[in-house]
C-alpha cells in the first residue's frame, strides 16, 4: 500500500501533528483526563467547586465517556480507517477544525453562566456526527462493508449523547442515568469488537507463540450478548430485570471465556499485551457486576460501571494509544519502564475504584487515591509520547 503519511522532516512539524487523527486526539483527550481528574478529586476533597454545565456529577460522568473514550474512539478509527481501505483520511486543515470544535465544546462546559445551555449542547453534539461522515466516506468509497458496524455504533453514541443533554435541558435525571449507561456499553461494545479482531495478534506477536484460532460460536455469543446488552441499556420496551441481569452476565462470561483462550499467562513480560487482557477481564467483570448489581446487594451498579470504565476504557485506551503511537510513527512497538509503571498504575487505579466501593465510608479517599493513579499513568504517556506525537514519522 502506498505510505499516505510520508514526512522527511525530523523536527516539530504542526503538518506532521495534523497527519492523522491518532495524535491530536490521543494526546488531548489524555490532557483532559488528566486536568478532568485532578478537578474531580479536588471537589470531593472539597478544595475545590465546579460550576459547571449540567452540575459536577453529570460534567464528570458526560465528560470522562464523550470528552475523554468517545475522543479516543474517534482518532483510533479515524487513523485506522485509512489502513483499511487506502484512503486518506481526515487531515490537515480538517482535522484542526475538528480538534478545535471539540475544544470549544470541552471549555463551553465550564461557562454556564455565560453561555446559553442550548448553544453548549448543540457544540458537544456536533464532534461524533462530523467524524461519522469522514469515516463513513472511506468505508462507502471502497465498499468496505465489514467496518460499516462502527457507522451506527457512533451514531448510537450521539443519541445518547444527546438524550444526556436532553436531561440536562428538561431535567430528567433518570434519562441522564440510563444515557450514560448506554454510552458505557456502547465504548464496551467497541473493545469488545476490536479486542476480538486484535488481540489474540497482538498477544501471538508480542509472545512468539501461535496465535489462539477463534471458536465462531463463542465469537457470535460474546458479541451478540453485548448487543443486547447494549439494546437492553436504552430501556425503550419493559423487560423484566432477571433477564436483563442474564443478558449481561451471559455477556460477561462469554467475554470472559474468549480472554481466557487467549492466554494471559503467557504474556506476562510484555507489557502491552497483559495490560490489554488485564482490561479484557475488567470488561468481562463489569458485566457480570452489572448483571450481579440488577438481582443482588452484593455489588452496587457503581463499581459494575467503573469496572467497566476504569478498568476496561482506563486500561485499554493507555495500552492502545501507547501501542498505536509507536507503531504509526514507524517505532518499534515496545516500552520502557516508565510506561510498564504506568500501566500497572492504571491497573491498580482500577481495582482501588472498584472494590474499594466496599469502603462507602472513606469514599473521599477512594476518588482521590484512583483519580491520582489515573493522573499518574496518563501523565507518563503525555510526558513521554508528546515527542513522538508532534514530531514526523520516524
Amino acid at each position: 500500500m502506498k505510505n499516505l503519511n510520508q514526512n522527511p522532516n525530523n523536527g516539530v512539524s504542526m503538518t506532521a501533528f495534523f497527519e492523522l487523527a491518532f495524535r491530536p486526539f490521543f494526546l488531548f483527550a489524555s490532557l483532559f483526563s488528566i486536568a478532568a481528574l485532578v478537578g474531580w478529586a479536588a471537589f470531593w476533597n472539597g478544595s475545590a467547586t465546579l460550576n459547571v454545565y449540567g452540575g459536577a456529577m453529570w460534567w464528570h460522568i458526560h465528560e470522562m465517556l464523550f470528552g475523554f473514550a468517545a475522543t479516543v474512539v474517534v482518532g483510533f478509527l479515524l487513523t485506522a480507517v485509512q489502513n483499511w481501505t487506502g484512503v486518506r483520511s481526515i487531515n490537515g486543515r480538517g482535522l484542526m477544525i475538528l480538534l478545535a470544535l471539540w475544544l470549544c465544546a470541552r471549555i463551553a462546559m465550564f461557562l454556564p453562566e455565560v453561555l446559553s445551555p442550548w448553544l453548549v449542547a448543540v457544540l458537544d453534539l456536533l464532534f461524533l456526527p462530523i467524524a461519522v461522515i469522514y469515516l463513513a466516506h472511506n468505508i462507502v468509497s471502497v465498499k468496505l462493508w465489514r467496518n460499516l458496524l462502527f457507522i451506527p455504533i457512533l451514531l448510537l453514541m450521539t443519541f445518547a449523547n444527546a438524550a444526556m443533554h436532553y436531561g440536562v435541558l428538561f431535567q430528567q435525571p433518570l434519562l441522564m442515568s440510563q444515557a450514560s449507561t448506554s454510552m458505557v456499553l456502547l465504548v464496551t461494545l467497541v473493545m469488545c469488537i476490536m479486542g476480538g479482531r486484535v488481540f489474540p495478534m497482538f498477544t501471538a506477536n508480542g509472545t512468539q507463540t501461535p496465535r489462539t484460532p477463534a471458536l465462531p460460536w463463542l465469537e457470535k455469543l460474546s458479541i451478540v450478548s453485548t448487543i443486547f446488552a447494549v439494546v437492553l441499556s436504552f430501556q425503550i420496551l419493559p423487560v423484566p430485570q432477571n433477564l436483563v441481569a442474564f443478558v449481561f452476565i451471559v455477556s460477561g462470561s462469554a467475554n470472559a471465556i474468549r480472554a481466557v483462550r487467549w492466554k494471559i499467562w503467557g504474556a506476562f513480560k510484555t507489557p502491552l499485551v497483559w495490560s490489554l487482557h488485564i482490561s479484557y477481564w475488567a470488561i468481562s467483570l463489569g458485566l457480570v457486576l452489572y448483571g450481579v448489581s440488577i438481582i443482588s446487594s452484593l455489588v452496587t451498579q457503581s463499581q459494575a460501571i467503573h469496572a467497566l470504565t476504569v478498568g476496561g476504557m482506563g486500561v485499554m485506551i493507555l495500552s492502545m494509544i501507547s501501542r498505536v503511537s509507536l507503531g504509526h510513527t514507524g517505532r518499534a512497538i515496545a516500552i520502557g519502564k516508565i510506561m510498564t509503571a504506568a500501566l500497572i498504575a492504571i491497573v491498580f487505579a482500577f481495582i482501588v475504584r472498584v472494590f474499594g466501593g466496599y469502603f462507602t465510608h472513606n469514599i473521599v479517599y477512594i476518588i482521590t487515591l484512583s483519580s491520582a493513579l489515573w493522573v499518574v499513568a496518563y501523565s507518563c504517556f503525555v510526558v513521554l509520547y508528546l515527542p513522538i506525537l508532534i514530531k514526523p514519522k520516524a
